[in-house]
C-alpha cells in the first residue's frame, strides 16, 4: 500500500538529496520493500556519510509530508538499519542490468 502511493515522492526525495551532494545516480529502482541505487559518491564523503545522510534526511521528510506514517513506524524509523554496498569498476554494465530488472525478478 505504502510502496504505490509513496514510490514517487520517494524517489524525488532522494534524487534531490543526491543532487544536494553532487552525487550523481547512475542507475536506481524502488522495489516495494527495498531500493536499488547505482551512485557516482565524490570522494570527500564516505559510504557511511552518505548512506546515514540519505536515510536520516529521506526519513525526515517523508514524516513531514506524510505525518499518517508516523503511526505506522513510529518515532521516524522509516528505513532499517543496515544497507549493502560494494563497489564498481568492470563490472557497472550488469550491475546497471541487474538494477533495471530487478522488479521483473521480485514478481
Amino acid at each position: 500500500m505504502i510502496y504505490s502511493k509513496l514510490k514517487k515522492d520517494i524517489g524525488s526525495i532522494l534524487r534531490e538529496l543526491c543532487s544536494r551532494k553532487v552525487i550523481n545516480i547512475i542507475e536506481a529502482e524502488l522495489c516495494p520493500d527495498h531500493v536499488h541505487m547505482l551512485v557516482e559518491i565524490p570522494p570527500k564523503y564516505s559510504i557511511s556519510q552518505i548512506m546515514g545522510y540519505l536515510k536520516g534526511k529521506s526519513s525526515l521528510i517523508i514524516f513531514d509530508r506524510h505525518a499518517n506514517l508516523k503511526y505506522k513506524y513510529g518515532n521516524r524509523h522509516f528505513w532499517c538499519r543496515g544497507y549493502y554496498m560494494d563497489t564498481v569498476y568492470r563490472n557497472e554494465k550488469k550491475i546497471k542490468e541487474y538494477i533495471q530488472n530487478q522488479l521483473k525478478e521480485d514478481y
